[in-house]
Parts: structure tokens; sequence; C-alpha cells
């Protein structure tokens, strides 16, 4: 391999992951804070804690116990390999699933913040006008709750790129298949290619200053 399919291949494996990654966390995360927002019942403290808990949690312990779930010997991990003919782990799914993971609290987090600053009554207004509730939600919330979303999308997107810890141990860093940038960036550091490793960082230096510089002007402008 020539040393721009090399450098190449990960960014491009890195940019797929986050975005595949970043699509279910935007409709999972905005549909969980609209459910979250604004309700209280007994136990919601505690499944707020267990949604936002991977953002404490160690990568480490992420990706053991995503091998734990999904892994061969478990009851998930085995009815996946019956239907896909294929274990989950060391996949380009499970680096989707590590990213998943990671960045789902950033998104619920930014969602239900945005959902909850909505005042109530433009939204009850629109009900005695004749709107149902997907029509609310729709025209009436998302668009209230737009900056916390899409400052939501860029951090959980961000998340995702540079995942590294639960994507090693869950997906492994095959190249072509799961090898991410940050991985990529570990390996070449572990050989001495330095070269190569500064070519990652900056590339990931480069994006992650676009996606906040952007999040910046976003919220300026709203």
């Amino acid at each position: 391999m020539t040393f721009h399919d090399i450098f190449w291949s990960p960014v491009q494996l890195s940019l797929e992951i986050a975005s595949f990654s970043l699509l279910i966390v935007l409709i999972v995360g905005v549909l969980t804070a609209r459910i979250m927002a604004n309700r209280t019942f007994k136990g919601k403290s505690i499944i707020d804690t267990v949604l936002l808990l991977p953002l404490v949690l160690p990568p480490s312990v992420v990706g053991f116990l995503l091998i734990v779930i999904f892994g061969k010997q478990s009851f998930l991990g085995q009815l996946i390999e019956a239907l896909f003919n294929q274990p989950l782990i060391f996949t380009f799914w499970a680096a989707v699933i590590s990213a998943v993971v990671v960045a789902f609290p950033l998104m619920y987090q930014s969602a239900i913040t945005g959902f909850e600053t909505i005042d109530r009554e433009i939204e009850d207004a629109s009900r005695v006008d004749g709107a149902n509730e997907m029509k609310v939600f729709m025209f009436i919330s998302l668009p209230l709750a737009s900056k916390a979303i899409i400052t939501g999308t860029i951090l959980s997107f961000a998340r995702g790129l540079g995942e590294f810890g639960a994507t090693l141990m869950f997906a492994g860093n095959i190249p072509g298949v799961t090898q991410t940038i940050p991985t990529a960036i570990y390996l070449a550091m572990d050989s001495g290619n330095m070269t190569l490793a500064w070519s990652w960082v900056i590339v990931i230096l480069i994006i992650s200053f676009m996606m906040l510089l952007l999040m910046n002007v976003i919220k300026k402008r709203y």
C-alpha cells in the first residue's frame, strides 16, 4: 500500500463511523430527550443517570461492557451471529456502536436542555389550535430547540470521531475495517512512525477546530 492509501483509510473510516453513529444518536437522542423533558415520574433521576453514565465512565469500562453485552458468550452476541452469520465484535458496526454509546449522552443532554427551555404555553397554544402531538413536535418543539440540538449534533460527531478506548477494545484496530484516526495514531506512535502520526493528528485537529468554530458561530447567530 502507498502512503496515500495508508493515510486516507483511517480518515475515511473515522468519518464514516462518526457519520453513522451521529445519525443513530441524533434520532434516538432527540426522541429520548423529548420523552424525558419536563416530565416528573418515579425513577426519572435513575434513568437520567444511566443515560448520562458513559460521560464519566472510562472508555475501557465502556469497551468491557460492550464486549460483555455483545460478545460471543452473551445471548445477544450469539443471536446476532446466528442472524448475520458473523460476530459483531471486531467489525465496522462494532466501531459504530462504540461511537454511539460514548456520543449519545452529549446529544441527549443538549436536546433535553433545549426542550426544557421551550415555553410550554406556546406548545399548548398550538394544541388548542388543533395541532396533534406530531405537528407540535415537528413544527414547534424542534425549531425552538434547534440551537441546542445543533450544538449536540456537533459535539456528538466530534466525540464519535475521537473515540479511542471503547473502539480499540470492542472493534479492534484492523486496517481498512475498524482502524480509525485515534487508533491509527496510537499504532503509528507505537511503531515509531511519527511522521504518519503527526499527519493524522493535524487532520483531526483541523476537523475538531472547524466543528467547534461552527458551533460558536451558530451560538452567536441564534
